[in-house]
């Protein structure tokens, strides 16, 4: 017996006998495929591979933009001008990549922060916010200087804002409450009859009592006359008759006499003189309706619902 054709017929009998026949033979690729996509597990991962796509897509994939910190020159020139500024020296490098990492740092904390909402309902965030956006609001507001046609308008409508302070000049003879006691009045009635007997010239060196009160101030603002001698007597020196002696006029130090010299009243003071004055109230102005329109038209977004307060709120607030 030839060897090796006893193993080649072995060899073909026994593939015969594992072989199928065609006609018998079930199809499997299109079996497979219908199984395969009805496995709970592909739909995830066919979600979860378009869910990346769309986000790589969009630059929020996990270690993409989100995950990625960029420190450019000028945020690097910006940490070196603070800490000359505070130091007044520039950093040396050391110093400048302790400024760098710090910055890291706190760039990392922020986004981590906020990843988990600590940023929500927290009032000095909103508040810190809120500021922000009114700052880019007032910047706009300020972005070109007010006209000379502006301000006197701004002076036309607010005339006693920039008066000049109006100024007296005037001579006293002072009574104390603590050495006339209940004559103070009528003292100071036969003191004023004989000032005046006596002329707007006299001399006041003996009349009256002493007193650390000037006996006499030249023309001066009415404001330094109100700190002196309190605001009733001031104002008490515009509404007397300038040229003779007048009295008594009350103070908190006691009653005087007083001879009005000279009085200046409160005038408009010219636009040269106050120009940067009016300028910061313009734009102080200009800055209130900017942000007053900027609310108005971003209310225009939203629907504002505001419950009512309980009965037990609303009896604790009236009280």
């Amino acid at each position: 017996m030839d060897v090796n054709n006893t193993v080649v017929a072995d060899t073909v009998e026994e593939s015969s006998a594992t072989v199928v026949p065609h006609a018998n033979r079930k199809p499997v690729s299109g079996s497979f495929a219908k199984r395969l996509f009805r496995e709970p597990l592909v739909h995830f991962l066919t979600l979860g591979a378009l869910l990346f796509l769309f986000f790589r897509w969009r630059g929020d994939a996990p270690g993409s933009a989100s995950h990625r910190i960029v420190i450019t020159a000028p945020q690097i020139e910006q940490l070196a001008v603070g800490f000359a500024r505070t130091w007044q020296k520039p950093p040396t490098e050391a110093e400048l990549k302790g400024l760098i990492d710090e910055y890291v740092k706190e760039e990392i904390a922020t986004r981590e922060a906020m990843a988990i909402g600590l940023d929500r309902d927290d009032i000095i965030i909103r508040r810190r916010l809120r500021q922000k956006l009114e700052f880019i609001a007032e910047d706009t507001a300020a972005s070109v200087p007010p006209t000379d046609a502006d301000l006197r308008a701004w002076m036309a409508l607010h005339p006693d804002a920039f008066r000049s302070d109006p100024k007296v000049a005037f001579r006293q003879v002072y009574l104390s409450p603590q050495r006339h006691g209940a004559s103070l009045k009528p003292d100071a009635l036969k003191l004023l009859v004989k000032l005046r007997a006596a002329g707007p010239h006299v001399s006041i060196d003996h009349f009256g009592d002493a007193t650390m009160l000037p006996s006499e101030q030249p023309l001066t603002p009415l404001f330094d006359t109100a700190r002196s001698f309190g605001d009733d007597f001031a104002n008490s020196l515009m509404n007397a008759e300038p040229g003779r002696w007048v009295g008594p006029v009350e103070s908190p130090f006691g009653l005087h006499l007083v001879f009005v010299s000279e009085k200046v009243p409160a005038t408009q003071q010219p636009l040269a003189n106050i120009r940067p004055e009016v300028e910061r109230e313009v734009l102080l102005e200009r800055k209130k309706k900017e942000l007053q329109n900027l609310y108005d038209r971003l209310l225009e977004k939203y629907t504002v619902k505001i419950e009512p307060l309980p009965p037990s709120a609303n009896a604790g607030a009236t009280k």
